[in-house]
């Protein structure tokens, strides 16, 4: 595909840079910066911002939607069924070209397939898909959602019509593609190919590490920092349950970071169960966060035990760019932890409803300072030499 291409991209979670950003304004500006015209359609921050906005040279259709995020799952549903409905009469009205070369579009939210199938018809343009969502079957893992039932018939269907409509598919993992072709074998393998989640590097927090620690309580305690969405496919009461093992004289605090529907539950355990070894706060800005992990002593990820799709964290990037290991509390069938532990030699893993494993992971790290620096900067090598958006954008490129 030629430089300065004009490119849509369908997102569900698109903050305002350079208030905020995730991987998908990563993405986008690594896109700008190669020459590419960026279009994004993205739900409204609010009312006052709806329309067509120029945010650090991407134009950003802002569109009025319901709540999509950290509300029940039938007002989530709702939404996203209207999605489709209220991206296209917004494109229709802001995005005036006479070509369109490039649709990429991420999972979630599945429902926009109809919205990508009318631009690729419109068009003719490639369809690029970002697959990170493996759903319904994640609905159902969760016991959000029945299989066989008419909603998951429904979702199925977009599902599959997204695999077909598609020309090419990025998948985090190996473990990813296996699924995909298991459970969906009229999809041509042709399309699918490795696109591992990134992320752009942060500059290291160069003051003084000592006053931040103290700052944030962490004294002389072994910190295990999360961050990021506290929702059921995290399931944290997890890690409440590893919590609970430890002694005050152990000096091991989980320290944990974000916003979700699950919070106001998690603080609630806290509080009932009396544990004094889990302190959690509100969403920080990522470059406030990312200061935070890198006086942390280690990067905790957690995944719901009933997962059957292999699901691959972006978050454990945050943990590469800070040096530090990253302790992964996870089901059996995501490839993750293989990748972690075994070849990117950036961590260690344990089933997630397994306490007393993950203990004993949390105690190897504790006393061998000197592999914990060194998981550290395998991770950092892995993260600034592999999945920088650099190199995804190289991938994207490469397959269109």
């Amino acid at each position: 595909m030629k430089q300065n291409s004009k490119i849509l991209f369908l997102a569900l979670a698109y903050p305002k840079i350079p208030n905020s950003s995730n991987l998908y304004t990563d993405l986008m500006e690594e896109f700008r910066n190669q020459g590419h015209d960026i279009f994004v359609v993205a739900p409204a921050v609010n009312d006052s911002e709806i329309g067509l906005i120029n945010e650090e040279g991407i134009s950003v259709i802002r569109v009025k939607t319901l709540p999509l995020l950290n509300v029940n799952p039938i007002q989530k549903g709702i939404a996203n069924v209207l999605l489709p409905f209220q991206y296209k009469k917004a494109i229709k009205k802001h995005f005036k070209s006479e070509t369109l070369d490039l649709i990429i579009m991420p999972t979630p939210p599945i429902s926009l397939v109809d919205v990508a199938s009318w631009l690729k018809n419109k068009y003719q343009s490639n369809l690029y898909l970002i697959l990170r969502d493996i759903f319904p079957q994640n609905a159902v893992d969760l016991g959000m959602m029945k299989k066989g039932g008419m909603l998951y018939n429904f979702f199925r269907k977009k599902e599959h019509l997204l695999y077909e409509l598609a020309d090419q598919i990025g998948c985090m993992s190996q473990g990813n593609i296996d699924y995909v072709m298991r459970h969906n074998p009229k999809v041509k393998v042709r399309k699918l190919h490795l696109l591992p989640n990134w992320q752009k590097e942060i500059p290291q927090f160069s003051g003084d590490k000592e006053a931040l620690r103290k700052k944030y309580s962490f004294d002389d305690n072994f910190v295990i920092i999360f961050g990021g969405n506290i929702g059921l496919p995290q399931k944290l009461e997890n890690i409440l349950a590893v919590a609970e093992l430890f002694q005050p004289e152990d000096k091991v605090l989980f320290f944990i970071v974000g916003q979700g529907t699950e919070k106001a539950k998690i603080e609630k355990l806290i509080q009932e169960k009396n544990i004094q070894n889990v302190v959690i706060k509100n969403s920080l800005p990522r470059e406030d966060y990312q200061n935070i992990i890198s006086v942390a002593d280690c990067g905790l990820i957690s995944l719901h035990e009933n997962f059957t799709i292999p699901n691959i964290p972006s978050k454990s990037l945050s943990y590469f760019n800070a040096r530090i290991p990253v302790l992964a509390a996870i089901d059996s069938n995501t490839d993750y932890g293989k990748i972690i532990q075994d070849e990117v030699k950036a961590g260690v893993w344990a089933p997630s409803n397994q306490a007393y494993l993950i203990k004993e992971k949390i105690d190897l790290l504790r006393a061998n300072p000197q592999l914990c620096i060194q998981m550290g900067e395998n991770g950092y090598q892995y993260f600034v030499n592999h999945v920088t958006p650099k190199h995804s954008y190289e991938i994207i490129m490469n397959q269109v």
